[in-house]
C-alpha cells in the first residue's frame, strides 16, 4: 500500500534513536561519536558544529564508507531541523551501520541551545573547481585546502629540485611561495630545471620562476629573494614560513640553513641528487635528527662532487623534487607520516627505493638538549668537528650527495 510522507516520517521516528542537542554535545565532548552533517553544501557554509564531517544526504551512500569505515562506531547525524537526518540514519542502517542517532531539531535546535558552532572557510567558485579533486579527499577537504592557501613555503634554490616542487605546490594552492636564488637561467639548466624556459635564458631565476608559477595559478603569491643565503640574512629570510624546501648545492649553505631552521622551529624538507641517485629526508626540529646529526662535518670535496662536476640524470631531481613537494604538503596539512627520522635513498638505474632509520645525535651542537640550553643562555656551542651522528660520513649504507641543482 502506498505510504505518505507522514507515514515515512512516523516509521523513521519509530526505528531511529533520537537525541537532543545537549545529549549530542556531551557525546561530542567525550569523543564518543562521529558527527555527520547531511545538509547541502550551501547550508554547511553558513555554519556547522565544530568537528562534524560534512556529507550531504545526496552523497551519503557514496562517501560514508571512506569517512566512517567502522560500521559499529557510534554515528550522530544532523540536518537543519531533524528530518533529513532521520531518513539518512535509515539509509546507513540498511548499509550495516549499527549505532545511529539523529539529532532532534537539527542545527537550528543546536544554535537555539546556545552551543558552539563555526562558519567554515569559503572558497570561491573558481577555487572550488580548481581544487575539486582535493576537496573530494577527506584528509584534505575544504579545511585542508584553506590551510594550504594560507600556508607559506620557502624554497632555497630555484633549480632542479626546486622546479618540480614549486610547480606542484603552486598547483596545490600553497598561498605563498618564497624563492631564494641569486643565479640566472643558463642553457645547461634546462635539461632538468623545468620551471624555466629557453626564452628566459639570462634572466634571474627568481623572476623566471615567478612568471611560470603565476601563469599556472594566480592564487599563489610569489615572494622573490634575489640574494645569496648567508649568515647575515638567513634568520630574516626564513622568518614567517611554515616549511622550507632545501634545494641547496653547497654544504656551507646546508649547515647554515639547518642551524637557523632548528632555532626557528621550522621543518626543512631536504633532498640531494648526483648522477643516478637521490636522497630525501625531513628535518623536523626535535622530531628526528637535524642535518648536523647526520653529517657532523662536511666531507672532502673529492668525496662529494657537485652536479656541475659529476653530472646528474635530468629526471632524478624531478623525482626527488616531487617527493619533496609531497613531504611539504603532509607537513602543512598534518597528515600521514613524514620522513622525519628516515632517509629515503633512490637509485634510478634499478628504480629502487631504500630506507634508513635515523636518530638524533645526543651530542649534536645544533639540536641536542645541551645546545638548546646553551642558545637560551646566550652561549652557542661550537660546531666544527662536534657530534657523533648515528651514521658517519662514508659509513655503511649512507653516502653523501653533494649536488642539488
Amino acid at each position: 500500500m502506498p505510504k505518505s510522507y507522514a507515514d515515512l516520517l512516523r516509521e523513521a521516528r519509530s526505528t531511529v534513536h533520537e537525541a537532543d542537542a545537549l545529549e549530542v554535545d556531551a557525546l561530542r565532548s567525550r569523543g564518543e561519536a562521529v558527527l555527520v552533517d547531511v545538509r547541502e553544501a550551501s547550508e554547511w557554509e553558513q555554519g556547522h558544529i565544530p568537528g562534524a564531517i560534512h556529507i550531504s544526504k545526496s552523497y551519503l551512500e557514496q562517501d560514508i564508507e571512506a569517512a566512517v569505515p567502522d560500521r559499529d562506531r557510534p554515528v550522530v547525524l544532523y540536518c537543519a531541523g531533524g528530518v533529513r537526518s532521520l531518513f539518512a540514519a535509515q539509509t546507513l542502517r540498511d548499509m550495516g551501520y549499527t549505532d545511529l542517532t539523529s539529532m532532534k531539531s537539527g542545527f537550528q535546535g543546536w544554535k537555539t541551545k546556545g552551543l558552539d558552532w563555526t562558519i567554515p572557510p569559503v572558497l570561491t567558485a573558481e577555487q572550488k573547481q580548481r581544487y575539486s579533486r582535493h576537496l573530494l579527499i577527506p584528509e584534505v577537504g575544504i579545511q585542508g585546502q584553506t590551510r594550504l592557501l594560507e600556508s607559506k613555503v620557502l624554497f632555497i634554490g630555484a633549480g632542479g629540485l626546486g622546479s618540480p616542487a614549486m610547480l606542484y605546490l603552486a598547483a596545490a594552492g600553497v598561498g605563498t611561495i618564497g624563492i631564494v636564488d641569486f643565479d640566472v637561467v643558463d642553457l645547461s639548466n634546462l635539461q632538468r630545471q623545468i620551471i624555466h624556459t629557453n626564452a628566459r635564458i639570462g634572466e634571474k631565476k627568481v623572476e623566471s620562476a615567478r612568471i611560470t608559477i603565476q601563469g599556472l595559478n594566480p592564487d599563489v603569491k610569489v615572494v622573490a629573494h634575489e640574494e645569496m643565503l648567508v649568515a647575515d640574512n638567513v634568520d630574516r629570510l626564513i622568518a614567517g614560513y611554515d616549511v622550507i624546501v632545501d634545494g641547496t648545492d653547497t654544504f656551507e649553505t646546508r649547515y647554515l640553513l639547518n642551524d637557523a631552521a632548528v632555532a626557528a622551529g621550522i621543518p626543512v624538507v631536504h633532498a640531494s641528487v648526483l648522477r643516478f641517485e637521490g636522497q630525501l629526508t625531513v628535518f623536523k626540529p626535535f622530531d628526528g635528527p637535524c642535518y648536523r646529526c647526520l653529517y657532523p662535518t662536511p666531507p672532502p670535496p673529492e668525496l662529494a662532487p657537485g652536479c656541475s662536476v659529476a653530472g646528474v640524470l635530468g629526471v632524478v631531481p624531478g623525482i626527488m623534487g616531487l617527493l619533496q613537494a609531497n613531504e611539504a604538503i603532509k607537513l602543512l596539512l598534518g597528515i600521514g607520516d613524514t620522513l622525519a627520522g628516515r632517509l629515503l635513498l633512490f637509485d634510478a638505474l634499478d628504480a629502487s627505493f631504500n630506507e634508513l632509520k635515523l636518530r638524533r645525535d645526543p651530542a649534536c651542537p645544533t639540536c641536542s638538549d645541551a645546545a638548546v640550553e646553551a642558545r637560551a643562555a646566550g652561549r652557542p656551542m661550537a660546531v666544527a668537528g662536534v657530534g657523533d651522528g648515528t651514521f658517519t660520513l662514508g659509513g655503511p649504507g649512507l653516502g653523501v650527495l653533494g649536488g642539488a641543482s
